[in-house]
C-alpha cells in the first residue's frame, strides 16, 4: 500500500510554501484551470512535497504529477537530475508528466486534454 501522506522536513515545508507565492506565469496559467476541481473535479495540489521533492502539481487521488519546465531544463545536467528524480516518483506508483512552460502559455488547453486523456488511459 502506498501511503497517503508524506513526512515533510520543515525546511521543504517552507520551500513549498515560497514557491506557492512565486509562481511563474505558466504555474498561475495552469493552476487557474487546475484548482478548485476545475479540470474533470480532479483534485490538484500546487507545490506538493513528495518524497523529498516538490512536485509542481499532483492530483493524489490519481497518483498524478504535473511538472512544468522552463528553459534551464534543456541543459543535458537538468535533464539527468529530471530523469532520476522521474524514476523515483514513478518507482512510487505515481505518474508524471512534463510540459514546457511555453506550452502552457500558448495552449493551456492542449495541455488539460493531454492530462485528462493520461487520468482516462490509466
Amino acid at each position: 500500500m502506498m501511503p497517503d501522506h508524506y513526512d515533510v522536513a520543515p525546511r521543504n515545508r517552507a520551500s513549498a510554501k515560497r514557491m506557492r507565492r512565486t509562481m511563474t506565469d505558466a504555474e498561475r496559467k495552469l493552476w487557474y484551470e487546475l484548482r478548485a476541481h476545475r479540470l474533470m473535479g480532479l483534485g490538484f495540489r500546487r507545490q506538493y512535497p513528495i518524497e523529498g521533492f516538490i512536485v509542481d502539481f499532483a492530483c493524489p487521488e490519481k497518483r498524478l504529477i504535473v511538472e512544468l519546465d522552463g528553459s534551464q531544463h534543456a541543459r543535458a545536467e537538468t535533464q539527468a537530475a529530471d530523469t532520476e528524480r522521474t524514476r523515483k516518483l514513478e518507482a512510487d506508483g505515481w505518474t508524471v508528466l512534463r510540459f514546457w512552460n511555453d506550452d502552457v502559455l500558448k495552449s493551456v488547453s492542449d495541455v488539460c486534454e493531454h492530462i485528462l486523456r493520461v487520468v482516462e488511459g490509466r
